[in-house]
């Protein structure tokens, strides 16, 4: 079975750039990691892989420091790793990130099932796994909570819907997201680590590409344009207290009245 996993790096925490000019994310220099979600994913190749026999590929789309998470993969188990990335495609929202993934899965090979996560932390859409399918022209489930079997050229999978559970059958090629806690995540080994180190990773630009009509992709192939985007505000104030254990509570009382919380 040819199983392929879309990962993606996203920030590490909530201290990140915003480009003023393209309303996108600075993500050169900025601490990273693999999408939450996306290691749920991976585990669930990895366990078809396991079962059933085949090979777990991954592929992401952005920077050249994205390539970690590839190395990341391939210290879970990944067998083969292509990267995304030109600055063709830089500031795409979902429309234009799906359609480019979908051009790389194209050119990195043919694959029985394709898994994502939900959702990633950054974006927070959940659309791009069902428009990378759309582009595909292949079918997709979302919300799976687990896989029962493959069987017959097709996978079977636990859909969950807002108060019940379907069961779908699924034949190939396909792709699913899968929930969080569908799996444990395995730990990345270190000896896998140090046997991948100088494994090849492959790296698509937009001459590789089928399609290379750079208004299909980036800013240009975008369909939806950000007006604003700015850090949350933060509201919380610190008053640093000195004196005696009654003094102290004094000053608390005094306070937790002054705020309302107490008559």
């Amino acid at each position: 079975m040819e199983i392929l996993v879309c990962i993606k790096q996203v920030p590490g925490s909530n201290k990140v750039e915003v480009d003023p000019v393209t309303g996108v994310l600075k993500r050169n220099g900025a601490d990273s990691k693999m999408n939450p979600y996306d290691l749920y994913a991976l585990e669930c190749g990895m366990k078809l892989k396991e079962q059933y026999g085949g090979r777990v590929s991954v592929i992401t789309m952005g920077p050249p420091p994205a390539a970690t998470i590839i190395r990341e993969a391939f210290a879970m188990g990944a067998d083969e790793g292509a990267l995304i990335s030109d600055r063709a495609f830089g500031g795409a929202d979902v429309l234009a990130t799906s359609y480019t993934l979908a051009q790389g899965i194209k050119k990195m090979g043919n694959f029985d099932v394709i898994i994502c996560g939900l959702q990633t932390t950054d974006g927070d859409t959940a659309q791009v796994g069902p428009e990378v399918s759309e582009a595909l022209d292949i079918p997709c489930v979302c919300n799976v909570a687990k896989i029962d079997k493959v069987e017959d050229n097709a996978i079977f999978v636990d859909m969950e819907m807002a108060h019940e559970f379907e069961q779908l059958k699924v034949q190939f090629p396909c792709l699913i997201t899968v929930k969080k806690d569908i799996l444990q995540p395995r730990l990345p080994s270190y000896k896998l680590k140090k046997a991948t180190e100088k494994r090849e990773i492959a790296v698509y630009g937009l001459k590789d590409m089928e399609d290379q009509d750079k208004n299909h992709y980036g800013l240009s192939g975008s369909a939806t344009q950000v007006q604003r985007i700015f850090p949350p505000v933060s509201d919380k104030e610190q008053e640093t207290w000195t004196g005696s254990g009654a003094e102290l509570a004094d000053k608390l009382h005094g306070k937790l009245k002054q705020l309302k919380f107490i008559s």
